[in-house]
């Protein structure tokens, strides 16, 4: 078997040539990959519902707009959370936060001084245990996203899509989970590559147009 080089804490830029309507622009943060799968939430799909209505005690650290994003197509009753803590070591990272739900492949061994509910994925980006008094995490926050869902993809089906051409795959930045204008951040990522990529955020959303 091949082994699996994993993109955790990567992001998965849809191509246009990816006809799935589940993803369509989307622009998703690897969560985990390995050779058992992959997970990641989709950070450009907010939602009408507001995260006071699903998690009041939230609500007041979620990030403008403060709405549920839709991470993904699996397990939409189950809520995570992606969480960034300013200042760990510049790098980019991810947490997600599970609340009635295990969310697989999730796990991770944690790290020296880090906050109490909150574990790293990459960099500064970690997972958050929504069943945490959120007053153990107010201080130490910088932004929070809170999705409903996730995606995920099971052993080397992630890589077959690379191959067939349906994602591009770039580095994060903490300030993507974060975004204030979510539904521009399939053509501000793309914008922000220094190849030919970005020539891709040009594309029109309605190709017969071109």
């Amino acid at each position: 078997m091949t082994e699996v080089s994993s993109l955790t804490g990567r992001l998965l830029v849809a191509t246009p040539a990816l006809a799935d309507p589940n993803f369509d622009r989307a622009v998703v943060l690897l969560l985990d990959h390995d050779e058992e799968g992959s997970l990641g939430v989709v950070l450009n799909r907010p939602t009408p519902v507001g995260v006071g209505d699903i998690l009041a005690s939230w609500a007041s650290l979620a990030g403008e707009p403060g709405v549920v994003f839709q991470g993904g197509p699996v397990s939409l009753d189950s809520a995570l959370g992606v969480a960034v803590v300013p200042g760990e070591a510049h790098e980019t990272g991810a947490t997600a936060l599970t609340q009635g739900a295990a969310v697989p492949g999730s796990a991770r061994r944690p790290g020296r001084g880090e906050p109490i509910g909150w574990r790293r994925v990459h960099g500064a980006i970690g997972l958050v245990d929504l069943e945490a008094p959120p007053e153990l995490l107010a201080a130490e926050l910088g932004s929070l996203r809170i999705f409903a869902g996730y995606s995920g993809w099971g052993p080397g089906q992630l890589e077959d899509e690379l191959v067939e051409g349906a994602w591009y795959v770039v580095e994060s930045e903490p300030g993507d989970v974060s975004s204030p204008a979510p539904q521009q951040l399939w053509r501000a990522v793309l914008r922000r590559q220094r190849n030919e990529l970005a020539m891709v955020a040009t594309y029109p959303d309605d190709p017969s147009l071109n």
